[in-house]
């Protein structure tokens, strides 16, 4: 198995078959809902890796949905690939703005499908992060999503998160605020810049007086990570 579990949200049980046949042939773990609210409720409660959200279901809207889980600090990083049958410009836009990774318009072909899936996982994760990464004693699992000191574990949120991990991986550089919402929130959420200083502060806070340092201000020009003075 590829380890990753995809979420399918739609109402007609023959498209969530469909689905789900040709990501268990590409050696993805399935999930599937029917409406908004079972698929919310499995979503806070396994996590998975991507959801496959349908445009149009009862009751609430899968474009509803998909604000409330990007609003949400909890599920606000799980990529979301919108079904859609509506294929006006205007729709395809909503969806977007609302946080979604990506659009599919039905009729679509499993292969596409498949691909198009595994191209939004591989933007969700950064390139060389398939191993632990170690700064002065500061430790960043990604396997286990778990980073800890010589003290113990830190607690952090999924935005804070991922913000570390693209900075531990990318060490001694510095990014504007644009650079930082295209690579860590990615480029189609639409998020003013100063969000990016909010979620600095809330990073350095997590990080503590020991390491907080790491996170590096570049005046009129945006933020690196570094051991070295700034």
């Amino acid at each position: 198995m590829s380890g990753k579990t995809v979420l399918i949200v739609d109402d007609e049980a023959s498209i969530r078959e469909m689905i789900a046949v040709a990501l268990e042939m590409a050696d993805y773990e399935c999930l599937e809902a029917a409406d908004a609210r079972t698929a919310h409720a499995m979503i806070v409660d396994r996590q998975p890796d991507l959801v496959l959200l349908d445009w149009m279901l009862p009751g609430t809207s899968g474009v509803e949905l998909a604000r409330r889980l990007k609003k949400d600090d909890a599920t606000a990083e799980i990529p979301i690939i919108m079904l859609t049958a509506k294929v006006e410009e205007d729709n395809k836009i909503q969806g977007l703005e609302v946080g979604a990774d990506d659009y599919i318009t039905k009729p679509f072909s499993p292969r596409e499908l498949v691909a198009r899936l595994k191209a939004v996982l591989r933007r969700a994760t950064p390139p060389g992060m398939e191993s632990p990464i170690e700064v002065d004693g500061l430790t960043l699992d990604p396997v286990g999503h778990r980073i800890t000191t010589q003290e113990g574990p830190l607690t952090m949120g999924p935005t804070e998160y991922r913000l570390l991990q693209f900075f531990m991986t990318h060490q001694e550089r510095v990014y504007t605020r644009s650079q930082l919402l295209d690579q860590v929130w990615g480029g189609n959420v639409y998020v003013e810049e100063r969000t990016v200083d909010v979620h600095i502060r809330r990073l350095r806070k997590a990080l503590g007086n020991q390491y907080d340092h790491l996170i590096q201000t570049v005046r009129g020009t945006g933020y690196r990570f570094s051991t070295r003075a700034a």
